[in-house]
């Protein structure tokens, strides 16, 4: 694989800010001149973990973060407000009322999965969009089997990644990493591992970031350019001249 410079981020499906930065990096690569250069990594992160694997009712998301905080109803809808006005703005339109509140993990495992594959940036955003828009439960595993086919995984692919501690393995040690860099909140960018953005920042943001980061990593990376004379020669597909 060619040398690229590393983008990690970590972030958690239950997160309305991640969806939203996601956008926002998405908007900044498509400026960065140098974007052929850049590797996405997606790490896990959950801001819950203490949510029932099985829930024996429907929780209302403006309720749960008012308990949670310790907050009243009223205060959490006006705090939901502001986050549809930012995803509106990212191009993102929340049906926060049909939001299935459920346990990250099964998803970050399968997620995991789809990474070992090349699939992560497509696992990321089918699983926001599925929470998000389409108030799917990501903790039923037939729901996790019905996205798996929308990001290319088999249901036996969503099978092992459910059963095989590999994958649940791997969750816990980016969520561990990220208690040792100092991760306190999502989405959390780091460029090159020199650099963060802490939250759904403006794309101006990212922009600067990514331009500052891959200066110093060109530096330490130069391109290599060989002047080269042609002769005959043979080419893998079997052309030969």
């Amino acid at each position: 694989m060619k040398n690229k410079m590393k983008v990690e981020v970590w972030s958690d499906i239950m997160c309305p800010f991640c969806y939203i930065g996601k956008r926002h990096y998405e908007a900044a690569i498509k400026e960065f001149a140098n974007s052929q250069n850049i590797e996405l990594i997606w790490k896990s992160y959950q801001l819950d973990p203490e949510i029932p694997e099985k829930i024996e009712s429907l929780v209302d998301v403006y309720q749960y973060l008012a308990d949670r905080k310790g907050i009243s109803y009223d205060q959490s809808v006006q705090m939901h407000k502001r986050v549809l006005e930012m995803a509106d703005a990212a191009g993102l339109h929340y049906n926060l009322d049909k939001l299935v509140v459920a346990n990250s993990f099964k998803a970050h495992r399968v997620i995991q999965f789809a990474k070992t594959k090349g699939l992560g940036d497509m696992a990321e955003e089918v699983f926001f969009e599925a929470y998000f828009i389409n108030g799917k439960d990501l903790a039923d595993d037939k729901t996790l089997a019905e996205l798996g086919e929308k990001i290319g995984l088999s249901e036996s692919d969503v099978q092992e990644a459910l059963t095989n501690d590999e994958y649940a393995y791997t969750v816990k040690q980016d969520i561990m990493e990220s208690q040792q860099i100092g991760v306190t909140g999502v989405p959390f960018f780091v460029f090159n591992r020199r650099y963060g953005i802490s939250g759904a920042q403006p794309v101006e943001a990212f922009v600067q970031t990514l331009n500052q980061s891959f200066e110093e990593w060109r530096k330490e990376n130069p391109e290599i350019k060989i002047e080269v004379q042609n002769g005959p020669s043979c080419t893998p597909d079997g052309h030969c001249d």
